[in-house]
């Protein structure tokens, strides 16, 4: 079980994800404007109790049109090796000290996770409670998917990012949202599982949609 620490931490999340996300090719917003704001999401626990895993949801009011934006990200008490690129910065946390804070598209730990979710053998946790299962999260059981290091690395699209295994299994994460009403809430044809949520709207009505979804190789 992830604890939950209510401590200081700096920089902050958001402040880490404004600087990060113009990064993005999925990023609807400008160059300048306000910082992002926590709109939801939800948390995995690391079996091992080692990596941090939150799926943070943030509404962009920088662009033209409002944008929200799924960001799972990972954190670590140590460099992870070979996902340089996938850095989003480092932080203090008053508690645990320095932490290294990567997308979780590129964190085998989360991918993993993730998966366990589609076949039920995790459940999402509330984001700010510890101990404390997210009933807003509700998953389409996928069945048996392949196991994480069948997958290649995450690519990013104009949408969101994909991973994929040699026999054509996709996973996929929605990277910017859109509320049931503008997508349907079953997600594409073909896919064998999704994971859906809610969040705060910019106009501060509740959303609900498709975070991510599995397409499974049918033999």
């Amino acid at each position: 079980m992830a604890v939950i620490h209510q401590t200081v931490l700096k920089p902050t999340k958001l402040e880490l994800l404004t600087a990060w996300l113009p990064s993005r090719p999925w990023y609807r917003g400008g160059a300048d404007g306000p910082e992002p704001v926590n709109a939801g999401g939800f948390r995995l626990d690391d079996p091992e109790g080692e990596v941090g895993m939150e799926f943070i949801v943030v509404n962009d009011a920088s662009g033209a049109e409002p944008a929200t934006y799924l960001v799972p990200l990972t954190y670590r008490g140590a460099p992870l090796e070979g996902a340089e690129h996938a850095l989003v910065g480092t932080m203090e946390h008053g508690v645990l000290g320095r932490r290294w804070v990567y997308d979780g598209c590129h964190d085998p730990v989360l991918v993993a996770q993730l998966l366990a979710l589609f076949e039920g053998r995790a459940t999402a946790q509330d984001q700010n409670v510890s101990d404390a299962p997210d009933r807003d999260i509700t998953v389409s059981d996928a069945g048996v998917v392949p196991p994480a290091a069948d997958f290649a690395a995450g690519v990013d699209d104009e949408a969101g990012t994909e991973l994929a295994t040699a026999q054509g299994t996709v996973l996929r994460l929605h990277r910017v949202l859109r509320p049931a009403q503008d997508a349907p809430q079953v997600p594409e044809q073909g896919a064998a599982g999704h994971v859906s949520g809610a969040w705060q709207s910019p106009d501060g009505s509740r959303a609900r949609g498709v975070f991510a979804a599995l397409r499974v190789q049918q033999r």
